[in-house]
Formats: structure tokens, sequence, C-alpha cells
């Protein structure tokens, strides 16, 4: 791939990835000049700016990447977990949320090339920081050697987050996922399987409350949530209605 980088950019980049604690000029690494740090530039630069390079190609690459990368940090940080409970704890690490948290915490706007309209959708910018967080996973693996090698920083880069979010969740193991949460208690009563019925109260797209859901168990309403999409909103009652159901076992 050609590219031609400045070297102002090219010291933000470098700077960019140190603080990920990242050395491209450390043995193994890529080294400092416009061609080793492609992929990285190609990554930050999302679709939306109108490039001749995007984030796209990176992204389809990360996400194999970082699928792989987690099931070697459970494989050796959470081996003791079942199958079930590793692959579930998984879902959770490589999520779009998840990739969205890790960009906000690294930075990632601030090196971002974005289109216009990017910079103003209050509501995608989650999107966005989520994409290409996973296209920079699928950067650093390919700068610093793919199958030769690639592994190894991208690991170095997240296993720090990947620690602190797994003590989260299994913690709260509801973290995140309150719908899956809830049917297993409900299950567990012997109630069934809860059911959810959204309406669209607003036609604005970042409006939290575009969305009201209400959450029935067993035939009988139980609670409400709102959200800028179903899903949030499913989530949010969902959330609600367990919260609810534990506190009732827990005074019973």
């Amino acid at each position: 791939m050609k590219t031609s980088l400045k070297s102002g950019r090219l010291e933000q980049l470098v700077a960019f990835l140190g603080q990920l604690g990242l050395d491209p000029t450390a043995p193994g690494g890529p080294g400092v000049d416009a061609k080793s740090l492609a992929p990285v530039e190609e990554a930050l630069s999302h679709s939306s700016a109108g490039l001749a390079i995007n984030h796209e190609q990176l992204e389809f690459l990360g996400d194999a990447v970082l699928r792989l990368a987690a099931s070697m940090y459970l494989e050796q940080h959470h081996k003791s977990l079942s199958v079930g409970r590793r692959s579930a704890l998984r879902a959770q690490l490589v999520s779009d949320r998840w990739l969205a948290d890790l960009g906000e915490h690294c930075g990632i706007e601030s090196v971002l090339h974005l289109g216009a309209m990017a910079h103003g959708d209050q509501a995608g910018q989650a999107t966005v920081r989520a994409e290409c967080t996973e296209a920079l996973i699928g950067a650093i693996y390919s700068a610093w050697g793919g199958s030769q090698g690639g592994l190894e920083p991208v690991l170095q880069w997240l296993a720090p987050h990947w620690q602190r979010s797994a003590a989260e969740l299994e913690a709260d193991p509801d973290r995140h996922n309150w719908k899956s949460g809830l049917q297993e208690w409900s299950q567990g009563q012997g109630l069934g399987l809860p059911s959810y019925r959204c309406e669209e109260r607003s036609q604005g797209h970042a409006d939290p409350q575009r969305f009201w859901c209400e959450v029935t168990i067993s035939g009988q309403p139980a609670h409400q949530g709102w959200g800028q999409s179903r899903r949030a909103a499913e989530q949010d009652a969902a959330r609600s209605a367990l919260e609810a159901c534990r506190r009732s076992t827990l005074g019973a």
C-alpha cells in the first residue's frame, strides 16, 4: 500500500501507540517510517472521511484477531471457567460496546480522520469508535508481522483492559446483558420466558427515550425501560426488572 505521511502525523501516530503501551522502534516492532505505520493510518481513516484508504478492510481482519486474542487470554487467565462461561465472557470482551469503551479510554477520536457528518453525529460516535478500534487491532497485528508475531502486541495492549473488564463481569455476570440474566432468573423460578413489548415514542435518532419497552413475566407486567434503540430499551427494562427481583429475593 502506498501512503504519504507528514512527519507531524508520524510523530502523532508514534505517540498514540506509546499511549497504548506499544513501541514500534522496539525489537520486533515495525519501525516508524510511513510504510511501516501505513496500516495504523489506514485503521484510523474512517470511511466517512472519503479518503483513498479507509478502516473497513482492517476492521474485518481485526474482528478475527480480536476473537482469537480474547480466546487466548481466557485460556491463560480463566482456564478454570467452563467452556460455556468462557464463551459468555468472551462475548462481552469482544462486543461493540466494549470496543467503543476501549476506544474512548484510549482517546482514539483524537487521532481519527472523520468526515463532517461523522463529526456531528453524536449518537453514532460510539459506533465509529468501535469500528476504528477493531480496525486498529487488525492494523497492529498486521504491522507487527501478522502470523509471525502480530498477536503479541495485540495481547500486550488489550490484556490489562480485559483484566479490568473480566473482574467487573465476574462480580456481576449480568452486567451489560440484563436480558440474559432476567431470562435465567425467571426460568429458575419456573415462570417461563420474559416477553417484551416495544413502541417507538420519538423520531429523534439521538433521543435516549426514542423507544419504550415493557417486560412481562408470567403474564404480569413487570417493569419498563427506555432507549435509543429497541435493544437498548429491552435491556433497560430487563435491568429494572432483574434488580427488583434481586432485591425481593434478598428481602425474602
